[in-house]
């Protein structure tokens, strides 16, 4: 008898289509709003105290260390060998966060794992 695949139910994937979406839209805000905005980097510098300035510094550290791409490596990773629908929604929004604040190659490769995850057999009830 053929084990059951790992495939979210048609609700499930609605939800994973929002928590994806969601992380895209708030990496793509944070690219060009806050990170790449030329006027909001130069009021950073020059002394500003605010809350798009300490996220602005966040996300430059968080990319200086790959802290995006390795966080979806190794939870797409987990997910290959114990795929569950929390761990596939936390590294959907990893990789999308990490595709868009330039950690692309760990990723990428992060969602190549989620897709062979989905070729993984439910976990056996313990």
């Amino acid at each position: 008898m053929a084990a059951q695949l790992f495939l979210p139910t048609a609700r499930q994937t609605n939800w994973l289509l929002i928590v994806g979406f969601l992380a895209l839209g708030e990496a793509l805000y944070l690219r060009y709003q806050v990170i790449e905005n030329s006027q909001l980097a130069f009021a950073c510098q020059g002394g500003l105290d605010s809350w798009t300035c300490w996220a602005r510094k966040l996300v430059i550290f968080l990319f200086m260390h790959a802290v995006f791409g390795w966080t979806a490596l190794a939870g797409a990773a987990l997910n290959l060998l114990r795929p569950t629908l929390a761990l596939l929604a936390f590294v959907i929004a990893a990789a999308a966060c990490g595709l868009v604040l330039h950690n692309a190659g760990l990723s990428g490769l992060a969602a190549a794992l989620l897709m062979l995850s989905l070729a993984r057999p439910v976990p056996a009830p313990e």
